[in-house]
């Protein structure tokens, strides 16, 4: 997270290209999210990678240690517990929360989770 970021990653980066090539596009991919997001309940939407070829997958992980996807890299994390927002928004007003951790959100930072993206660019010569 980063105060000012960017509601959506550059078309070019290698985040928004793995979401085009995981739901055959990004608005896909942030609808997936975002819904999950608004699930009933406490907990957090977490888009992971698949690192053995590199396919995103949103998820609702409801406690810390039930839910995780063994194996997969967590690349974006949206705290949906109420305490995340309960000072800022009322426990009804989870959709405005999301629309501002979106346009905070520091797509760098979840770009350099992303180990598909690495393992690919290493193995390229230059």
């Amino acid at each position: 997270m980063k105060r000012g970021g960017s509601v959506d990653p550059d078309k070019t980066a290698a985040f928004y290209q793995a979401a085009e090539e995981s739901f055959g596009s990004y608005d896909v991919w942030k609808a997936d999210f975002v819904s999950i997001g608004k699930m009933r309940g406490v907990g957090w939407a977490i888009c992971y990678e698949d690192p053995s070829g590199g396919q995103l997958s949103n998820h609702w992980i409801s406690l810390h240690q039930i839910g995780n996807v063994a194996g997969f890299n967590p690349v974006l994390v949206m705290d949906v517990w109420e305490h995340a927002f309960l000072l800022d928004y009322k426990p009804a007003d989870r959709p405005k929360y999301i629309e501002a951790f979106f346009s905070n959100i520091d797509w760098r930072a979840a770009e350099g989770r992303l180990q598909h993206a690495k393992h690919n660019s290493a193995s390229v010569p230059r």
